[in-house]
């Protein structure tokens, strides 16, 4: 077993190698790196938020002026064929708000510092742009398929590409790829969680080879694989129980903390505005680690530009493709300046790195990083147990709600590539034997982070597949828009795209 575990570190070594190049080129060269200001933005950086901000002044600022509107979108009624909007809202929500929201977030402060999150909210921003563009765009090249709508980077990559039945598999396959490699970390999350839930239960730390793990990684895999192959508005059933119960609890649980420890807010965002520019030493002390690391972590948490969430964008029934834009912006707000700030403030406000204990936490996986700060705000109460109970709880919901939706788009691709049965099949068993893997990863005490870089890898990888799609569809995403905000009255169709569009023209009749 330690020989298996020492080639998983091995393998996943030497893809975080690859993920580094691709983050930090070219600041990885020394030329480039001592140019004043340019040298500490890598390309990733320039592209994420070079796109955000050049979508942004093209859209006229869309995220801040339909952000009132966004909230009206979302109750609006399905007329009977795909996900409502906000059916489709939690699906997405559901994929976008992980794990990530608190390993991602606590992983960016210990690095680089307090002011990463800055640079996660202008990130993040700029990503509502993105988010609008991307969603736009699969909602106007969305198919019909019986009593559903399918959709998303794979269908309007190849419509944009010349209709290349080719290219179209390609984005297919790069993302199974993608939920590949995140599927190990989410799996670990999971059956994790409910190990530490039982723990917190019962007063005892559990090894994670007690029977509770084996139960908890048996329940995983059994409901996921029940819920997942039933289609998307089997799913949507799920995420519409689940995804407000576990974001309100999240929230209200981070306020209390926030409530209780008012007096340190002040520190808090002094903290942040700070350290943004001129990280402590203790961080890495250079203004390129909280910037790299804010806006990589801000990727991890919200998705905004990766073309994974256009998948459930491009399943709801909307009335117009701009509502599910403005609906996907508004996920992304939700996602980073709330949930994602609401774990940020734990860590910061805990300040553990200034305490005594601050070497220990350095030494700390990153949820222990986590679950130590909340501990720093509730010292010596009963209180700190519930809290614990709950993030852990929220936690494990956050994990499980990504294999969902991972699992059934990863369906949805593999029946772009092909339709034959024995294909289909052969990717739903290679996602259960890889989610497994992440699973017994955790039952034989292996460490997250070799796993968690598997999910940087696939998350930039696939960025870097979606974004330029986004500039070559850019000018549908522009006339949709002036349509959408022209009032006048009329439905969006194949004449106002200047393309053959019949699911659209056929919603009109």
């Amino acid at each position: 077993m330690d020989a298996l575990l020492a080639s998983i570190q091995f393998i996943c070594g030497k893809i975080q190698v690859v993920s580094d190049l691709f983050w930090d080129f070219p600041t990885n060269f020394e030329w480039y790196s001592n140019i004043p200001l340019l040298g500490n933005f890598s390309l990733a950086i320039i592209l994420l938020i070079g796109s955000g901000i050049y979508f942004t002044v093209r859209l006229r600022f869309i995220q801040v002026r339909k952000f009132k509107h966004s909230f009206s979108v979302l109750l609006q009624k399905e007329s009977g064929t795909g996900l409502s909007p906000i059916a489709s809202f939690f699906l997405s929500t559901a994929m976008r708000v992980g794990p990530g929201n608190i390993l991602g977030v606590t992983g960016a402060v210990s690095v680089g510092g307090p002011g990463a999150l800055l640079w996660m909210w202008v990130s993040a921003f700029f990503g509502m742009s993105t988010a609008f563009v991307e969603s736009t765009l699969a909602q106007i090249f969305k198919e019909k398929k019986e009593d559903e709508y399918i959709g998303g980077m794979a269908f309007y990559g190849r419509k944009l590409l010349k209709n290349s039945a080719i290219v179209g598999g390609v984005l297919s396959l790069m993302y199974i790829i993608y939920a590949l490699l995140c599927f190990p970390a989410q799996g670990f999350n999971s059956v994790s969680a409910l190990g530490q839930i039982a723990g917190i239960v019962t007063g005892t730390e559990l090894p994670t080879t007690h029977a509770v793990y084996w139960i908890g990684f048996a329940l995983v895999i059994i409901v996921t694989i029940a819920v997942s192959f039933g289609g998307t508005k089997k799913i949507a059933k799920v995420t519409d129980l689940l995804v407000p119960v576990m974001a309100v609890v999240y929230v209200m649980t981070a306020l209390v903390l926030i409530v209780i420890n008012f007096s340190r807010i002040p520190w808090f965002f002094q903290a942040v505005f700070t350290q943004a520019f001129k990280p402590e030493a203790v961080f890495g002390g250079a203004f390129g680690t909280a910037l790299s690391q804010g806006v990589k972590r801000g990727l991890m948490s919200n998705e905004a530009g990766q073309g994974t969430i256009t998948m459930p964008a491009a399943a709801s029934d909307a009335e117009h493709p701009c509502d599910q834009g403005c609906i996907q912006a508004l996920g992304v707000f939700l996602d980073t300046i709330v949930i994602a700030t609401m774990t940020a403030f734990i860590v910061i406000m805990g300040h553990v790195w200034l305490t005594d204990s601050a070497d220990a936490w350095f030494d700390m996986g990153k949820l222990p990083k986590f679950l130590a700060s909340v501990e720093e705000l509730t010292p010596g109460t009963a209180f700190n147990n519930v809290v614990t109970f709950l993030v852990t709880l929220c936690f494990g919901l956050f994990a499980f709600t990504c294999l969902l939706g991972f699992m059934s788009f990863s369906e949805i691709c593999a029946n772009r590539i092909s339709r034959n049965k024995a294909f289909i099949n052969t990717i739903r068993v290679l996602d259960i034997i890889v989610i497994i893997f992440g699973m017994l990863t955790s039952i034989v005490g292996m460490d997250l982070g070799a796993l968690w870089d598997l999910s940087d890898f696939a998350n930039i990888l696939i960025a870097y597949c979606n974004i330029p799609l986004l500039y070559i569809g850019f000018k549908y995403v522009k006339r949709a828009q002036l349509h959408y905000e022209s009032k006048e009255g009329t439905p969006f169709g194949s004449k106002v795209a200047g393309l053959d569009l019949p699911v659209w023209d056929n919603r009109k009749k």
